[in-house]
């Protein structure tokens, strides 16, 4: 494994390791804000009108800032159940292809992301006046993260076929 691919291999894992403790922040407010709701509603009504509608962005973050850890271990169901069952000497320029698509793919939301930004400071949540572009910004900013990621993972795994970094990368 060349220097370069090691680096990659061991920025991968620490940004993989940030957006997961993240998105772990995030799951726990999304839980405390769904109890918070459940006992608004069904135990003591405190007056609480958002708690729904701040709980569908909180998940919407989360979901889409997930994609980058799963772009870290090269976990895509779909597209390894295919790539697997393929020869190794397919497999290496498939795998630089469905990187570099997916590189696009990402940047190409980023660049549109941004425009759901602006245009969400136009916009205001219904329940409690936030600005939409704080939840539309889930988009370019989770797809800047997800781009990276394939970046990272494209130099990590140039040489090999691994889809999990090796421990030594870790340390």
């Amino acid at each position: 494994m060349t220097r370069m691919s090691h680096l990659a291999g061991q920025t991968s894992w620490y940004l993989n390791r940030v957006v997961e403790f993240i998105c772990g922040i995030l799951m726990i407010l999304l839980v405390l804000d769904i109890w918070l709701g459940i006992f608004n509603r069904y135990f003591y009504y405190l007056g609480l009108t958002w708690t729904e509608e701040i709980a569908r962005y909180i998940m919407i973050w989360v979901a889409l800032l997930a994609v980058s850890c799963g772009i870290a271990r090269r976990e895509h169901i779909g597209l390894l159940l295919v790539f697997n069952t393929l020869p190794a000497v397919v497999q290496r320029p498939l795998l630089a292809l469905l990187d570099l698509i997916s590189f696009s793919f990402f940047v190409y939301l980023v660049y549109f992301g941004i425009g759901m930004v602006e245009a969400g400071f136009q916009t205001f949540a219904r329940a409690f006046g936030m600005p939409m572009a704080y939840a539309h910004a889930a988009v370019p900013v989770s797809a800047a993260v997800a781009a990276v990621q394939v970046m990272l993972v494209a130099i990590r795994d140039q040489g090999q076929l691994s889809f999990k970094p090796a421990a030594a990368e870790v340390e």
